[in-house]
């Protein structure tokens, strides 16, 4: 049975260990302790704030750890769908979509039973340490270089005393967005897969409440105020009911530090003019103090234009590429690049081979989801027709996501993309454009009285992708190779 070695024990690495584990011996090899009072390692800087998998996202996570969100239920999380999950635009509250399906859970608790039912598995194992370069040999990767850390006790990179080899016939790297993996493969004389990088200045203060029956039948809520002048900058919020009758509170801004005090926190929440997130700041108590966390760029790094890759050596996760996370991509795609790694292995690909054909799959999913991660984002270094074309598709969603609000059609069509459950294409469609143009003029009428009753056929026919035009979700696998 070959030996797998998972550089990065995220939630990323294991469940790429989970799906390897079906085919191979895996070592996940991992320098954090995740024995920490939330549970948290401290390689997820983003860890406290509010996070989430999307729908397709749990349908694989369903697939390979059978009854996960009755076991994450059992321990506090929250279920929640429909008219639980709640979007609020200028204090607006956008109409539910049904399809919509979530899960309150922190971080920690996710990543605690992802972790627990990969490593029940006996053919998974961890070794505490640090990877610090890759073995080459023949053309491939035949194995990496680690620190052990109970051999050394630091977590430092680089050579000298505690740095060990590993065999390993296919190598995963899984170390997230700050990976040396391009580093590495230059310094072994192979190309570096290219970068791109988008300028977002993200910044996230989050802060828990005790969670009673302020906003009954509420699992979730998302909100964005009115726009601050400049599209340059928007605030927006999210609010996820936990375990431990907790709230997590999550108030974001591009361009500039929302509030770290108590007082100015709470003021913020008022200001979203969302009852759930007004309720909650209103008349709930704050446990322990506001955690913060800055993002500049978005990365990604595009390995399936590279001509040359060593064989036995793939990617996943933040490895591949780091998503604005204001759009809940990052588990997702994780999740997608593990159902390819699988999809890769059933082939027959021999695993000491380049893993072109895996890249390729995984170049689908990621350039979908980086497409609409980088939508409404006006860079403010651009200049001349770039920042034009970006301020006029910032223009573009702004109305579509005005539309989505009111209408039930458009809005299905607006949540399938973001959610990850169909191709960023489907929204260049005309028949698209026809509905938001009409649910605006509702909305100036004073109506919005939603499309949900449109010709069955007519629905039907613009959720089937179109021929040869990769879509992200498990209902279009055979366009993408996720299944």
């Amino acid at each position: 049975m070959p030996h797998a070695v998972v550089l990065g024990g995220s939630i990323a690495g294991l469940l790429a260990a989970r799906v390897l584990g079906d085919v191979a011996r895996v070592t996940v090899v991992e320098a954090d302790d995740p024995g920490g009072a939330d549970g948290v390692r401290r390689g997820v800087p983003q860890g406290a704030h509010v996070h989430g998998l999307l729908t397709p996202g749990w349908a694989l996570a369903e697939r390979w750890y059978p009854g996960l969100k009755g076991d994450l239920a059992a321990d506090g999380a929250v279920l929640g769908s429909g008219s639980g999950i709640q979007f609020y635009l200028d204090g607006v509250r956008k109409v539910p979509s049904p399809r919509d399906e979530g899960v309150g859970v922190t971080r920690g608790l996710l990543e605690a039973h992802v972790r627990r039912r990969t490593l029940a598995d006996g053919r998974v194992a961890v070794l505490r340490g640090r990877a610090v370069g890759l073995v080459f040999e023949g053309g491939r990767v035949a194995g990496v270089r680690y620190r052990d850390a109970a051999a050394t006790g630091v977590r430092d990179e680089g050579g000298g005393v505690g740095v060990r080899t590993l065999a390993a016939d296919l190598v995963v790297d899984a170390t997230g967005r700050s990976s040396r993996l391009g580093s590495w493969l230059v310094e072994a004389g192979w190309p570096a897969p290219p970068v791109e990088r988008t300028r977002i200045d993200l910044h996230y203060a989050t802060a828990r409440f005790r969670r009673g029956d302020e906003a009954p039948g509420v699992m979730g809520a998302c909100a964005t105020p009115p726009a601050a002048g400049s599209v340059t900058r928007r605030r927006f919020a999210g609010l996820a009911a936990v375990e431990g009758d907790q709230w997590l509170l999550t108030v974001g801004d591009h361009g500039a530090r929302p509030p770290t005090d108590p007082d100015g926190f709470r003021r913020a929440c008022e200001e979203l003019k969302a009852p759930p997130f007004q309720a909650v700041a209103r008349q709930c108590e704050m446990l322990g103090g506001i955690e913060t966390f800055t993002l500049a760029h978005t990365v990604k790094r595009d390995f399936a234009a590279v001509e040359r890759l060593p064989g036995g050596l793939v990617a996943v996760g933040d490895s591949v590429a780091s998503f604005n996370p204001v759009y809940a991509q990052g588990i997702t795609a994780a999740a997608f690049h593990a159902s390819c790694l699988a999809r890769h292995l059933a082939s027959g690909a021999d695993v000491h081979a380049s893993a072109a054909p895996y890249f390729k799959h995984v170049a689908a999913v990621t350039d979908a989801a980086w497409e609409v991660s980088t939508l409404a984002v006006v860079q403010p270094d651009l200049v001349g027709p770039h920042r034009l074309r970006s301020r006029a598709t910032r223009r573009l969603v702004d109305l579509l996501t005005r539309a989505a609000f009111t209408d039930t059609w458009v809005n299905e069509r607006f949540t399938d993309v973001v959610h990850m459950r169909a191709h960023p294409s489907s929204l260049k469609r005309p028949r698209l454009w026809w509905g938001v143009a009409r649910a605006l003029a509702d909305q100036r009428r004073g109506g919005g009285r939603g499309w949900a009753a449109r010709d069955a056929a007519v629905v039907a026919a613009d959720t089937v992708a179109e021929p040869g035009v990769p879509c992200v979700g498990p209902s279009t696998a055979a366009g993408t190779g996720l299944r």
